[in-house]
């Protein structure tokens, strides 16, 4: 499968466009829509800048990787919802937090209520809930348990 354009929305809404690199809530330097390493694996820097076409090309880069990490490790077939719940999860936490996950478990068991519940397991950072983090959960659990 691939991400929808309806996926690629959910991704850049909660990411934000920012043309001028910044520290995120891990301290990690990014730019664009969420973009922490270049194409060429370059990582984003103070002071590095972007428009919104190389945000895009950088977006379409990075989401390519929580697109295969999903398709190799989600074993049952999914809506389209579900994929893009699933990749935009991938995108913002990575890839081993969905191989490590229950969250992998329970979708790979078809348990898909009890998956959904597990994107609220992950809206923390320094064992504080982000509000950001936890509205962007609560959209992508939603949108996991939608049909198309």
């Amino acid at each position: 499968m691939n991400i929808d354009q309806r996926g690629l929305e959910l991704i850049k809404d909660f990411e934000g466009f920012r043309d001028e690199a910044y520290k995120d809530t891990g301290g990690v330097w990014t730019i664009g829509y969420g973009t922490i390493r270049y194409p060429s694996g370059t990582p984003v820097e103070e002071g590095d800048g972007c428009d919104e076409e190389q945000a895009e090309e950088y977006l379409m880069n990075d989401v390519a990787s929580s697109v295969q990490a999903v398709n190799d490790y989600i074993t049952v077939e999914l809506n389209q919802n579900q994929f893009d719940a699933l990749v935009s999860f991938t995108y913002n936490l990575g890839v081993g937090a969905l191989k490590n996950s229950t969250l992998r478990k329970l979708v790979n068991a078809q348990d898909f209520q009890n998956a959904a519940k597990e994107f609220m397991k992950w809206c923390h950072c320094d064992g504080q809930v982000v509000p950001g983090l936890l509205a962007r959960r609560t959209k992508e659990s939603y949108l996991f348990l939608s049909e198309n």
